[in-house]
């Protein structure tokens, strides 16, 4: 389709800005490229495991297996964007800080954030009944969703940490240079169109794998 042909155009316009046009920080030098992958990764996380989360409560709602599905399908991809985020900040400690792993605040919480959404998956691949299935990871996953503000923004905050200010600094204000504000912000958007886009995806095969098994149930 047009579209999904300028998405990929459109982020991969926006590397390419990120690397010959935008700035560096001066404090960050070459590292400020990985600013541009790992802040939207870590921004859609954030933004799939919400979509989880209400996705979650109207089928505690509804009972809809729409629900289930879209619930299921983000919280596999705020993972995968969550492990991606994760990958970025370890490459940017190595070069800042000489090593990929330090336990510093931003790393260790976004570590446990991982842990508690594997703690999903694994719940779900447990539970062979469907509707049993649906039903506890919902409220696992409205559960869940109360560590992701704690984890990703308070927990950082109250400790001393080496991570940069984020996108709003300790003033509230967005502190960026205009061309490297323009290139990250075309960058947001084209990772939380490519999230969407990706969701779409996971939950039509959701809908098929569910539907393939309805009919061997009743063959």
């Amino acid at each position: 389709m047009l579209w999904r042909s300028l998405l990929f155009a459109w982020i991969a316009g926006c590397t390419v800005l990120a690397f010959t046009w935008a700035p560096l920080v001066p404090v960050l030098g070459e590292t400020t490229r990985v600013l541009y992958f790992h802040i939207p990764a870590a921004w859609v996380t954030v933004v799939a495991l919400a979509w989880s989360m209400g996705h979650s409560a109207m089928y505690l709602r509804t009972r809809r297996w729409h629900h289930d599905d879209h619930a299921a399908a983000a919280a596999e991809l705020g993972i995968l964007f969550c492990i991606g985020a994760t990958v970025s900040g370890s490459l940017w400690a190595k070069a800042m800080w000489g090593s990929y792993w330090n336990w510093d605040p931003r790393e260790t919480s976004i570590f446990f954030l991982l842990l508690v959404y594997a703690a999903y998956l694994a719940l779900r691949g447990s539970i062979e009944e469907p509707a049993r299935r649906a039903r506890l990871s919902a409220v696992y996953s409205v559960a869940a969703f109360v560590t992701v503000p704690f984890l990703m923004f308070i927990v950082p905050r109250l400790y001393f940490t080496l991570h940069p200010d984020p996108i709003l600094n300790s003033s509230g204000r967005i502190d960026m240079d205009p061309r490297i504000r323009i290139v990250f912000f075309a960058m947001l958007a084209g990772f939380t169109v490519l999230f969407f886009w990706l969701l779409r995806l996971k939950v039509r095969v959701l809908r098929l794998a569910r539907a393939r098994d309805e009919a061997a149930a009743t063959a």
